[in-house]
């Protein structure tokens, strides 16, 4: 009878042990993990691949050559503004400011800059008007690529490729898409 006893209390320990780990795990997982890690993605991940577009034109004579520095004259996201860039890619296109609502449900995202002319689904290479409804294939945040956007403006422009380290600290942003010309200015 003892023996079952303890056994049975053996038993119960060990099951409720299991129980609080898991239940702490979860809690933990659900509240804190889920909805901040989205955020930081959201607000901090903002390195590229380096890929681009095949059909994308490489600027004959841009304003900042490749491996050249510039200053940062945007805030795009926290910590651009006046942080000192490395030109990685230049080219000539036509850069769009879009509103879009992420594939992944997030909140409606207004005035993204920039997409470009060769990530829009079948753009074509006539320049698009204001208010022209489209399909993204960009895929520069979360949610972006295959969203369904609305142009709210559009500039023939140079765009650059660029590295920098933000100023409000962290890690270097490296092959982020896109700036434009007239958001650098000479370092």
């Amino acid at each position: 009878m003892k023996k079952h006893v303890f056994f049975l209390g053996l038993a119960m320990v060990v099951g409720l042990s299991g129980c609080g780990d898991k239940t702490t795990n979860e809690n933990r997982t659900d509240v804190n993990n889920e909805p901040q890690q989205e955020d930081m993605e959201m607000e901090m991940n903002h390195s590229g691949s380096g890929e681009v577009p095949a059909n994308l034109k490489v600027a004959e004579n841009p304003t900042y050559e490749v491996g050249s520095k510039a200053i940062i004259e945007t805030d795009h996201m926290k910590g651009m503004k006046g942080a000192v860039a490395t030109i990685v890619g230049a080219y000539d296109t036509t850069a769009y400011a879009i509103s879009y609502t992420p594939v992944t449900g997030s909140e409606r995202v207004e005035n993204h800059k920039w997409v470009i002319q060769e990530e829009i689904k079948d753009a074509g290479e006539q320049q698009l008007e204001p208010g022209t409804e489209v399909t993204v294939e960009a895929d520069h945040m979360k949610g972006m690529k295959g969203a369904t956007a609305e142009i709210d403006s559009a500039e023939k422009t140079t765009v650059y490729m660029i590295d920098y380290t933000p100023t409000t600290g962290g890690e270097k942003v490296t092959n982020h898409k896109w700036v434009t010309e007239e958001e650098l200015s000479a370092n």
